[in-house]
């Protein structure tokens, strides 16, 4: 991806290096927190509370961890394409009159306090609509790379712009319509509703790669094949393959990894918003 030369954002928020406070969750409620906050952003709620233990709430000032140049590399890369995504949907928002607010990216260590409440990096990336704030462990870029085998700039570029994904719909109103929904369904109907959220973030980063490219000229060769690589690898068949050892359609929250791919395709292809309804799709 070519990137060096464009405009850094101006909404990054650098938490690197900052202490969480650790200790008993008096009565369980921690983990209950943590719990509801993993089911709210469509993780499994075991995978969080068995990294996550009973951490309290609590985010302190303390120095800075050491960094090597690569971790700053990719705090400055990532600067970028969230720059690039607010070109981009700043332009597509105009031209349906509407106004675009861009949203703010944190960085972390480790842990983060946020206000959908406490994280822990081995959620992954998320994207929280209390406090229209993406964060992001740049650990999770080496997972993506070693663990699941997706790398390359522009794979992780796929990352912020999906979580990007996440925030244009809050701003749309898709997201409080689709969690008012999944309150009043069965378990099948909720999770099959957040597939789609994710599936339609997947197609909406899909949008934004064809118009930074088409603008700006971003793509080298093979970028596209690593964000459709990333896409697959975190398919809820291939996580729950590696993670148990067999698959459960019904449990899906993301989509499987060619739905994933196929939908970041459509809106790379397309490069319109009417294209990412996976909502009203007769397939996914």
């Amino acid at each position: 991806m070519r990137w060096k030369s464009g405009r850094r954002s101006d909404n990054l928020e650098d938490r690197r290096g900052m202490r969480v406070g650790r200790g008993v969750a008096g009565g369980g409620i921690g983990v209950v927190v943590i719990a509801l906050i993993a089911m709210f952003l469509g993780v499994d709620p075991g995978v969080v509370l068995n990294q996550a233990g009973n951490l309290a709430p609590t985010e302190q000032s303390g120095p800075a961890q050491g960094r090597s140049a690569e971790e700053d590399r990719l705090a400055d890369f990532v600067s970028v394409v969230l720059a690039d995504t607010e070109d981009t949907w700043t332009a597509l928002f105009q031209q349906t009159g509407a106004r675009y607010v861009e949203p703010k990216l944190v960085l972390f260590t480790g842990a983060v306090q946020s206000a959908c409440g406490h994280a822990q990096a081995a959620m992954g990336p998320f994207y929280c609509p209390a406090d229209s704030k993406v964060y992001l462990d740049l650990s999770f870029f080496q997972d993506l790379a070693r663990r699941h085998d997706a790398p390359g700039d522009f794979a992780q570029a796929y990352v912020v712009a999906h979580e990007v994904g996440h925030h244009v719909q809050n701003l749309l109103g898709i997201a409080e319509k689709v969690h008012a929904t999944r309150q009043r369904v069965g378990e099948k109907e909720s999770n099959l509703l957040q597939v789609k959220m994710e599936l339609q973030a997947d197609c909406l980063a899909g949008v934004w790669a064809h118009h930074a490219q088409r603008s700006r000229q971003v793509l080298e060769s093979g970028d596209i094949e690593e964000a459709l690589a990333a896409a697959a690898a975190v398919g809820d068949d291939r996580l729950q393959q590696e993670a148990r050892g067999y698959v459960v359609p019904e449990s899906f929250t993301h989509g499987s990894s060619i739905q994933r791919a196929r939908w970041f395709k459509a809106g790379f292809r397309y490069g319109q918003l009417e294209y990412c309804n996976t909502f009203k799709a007769s397939q996914l």
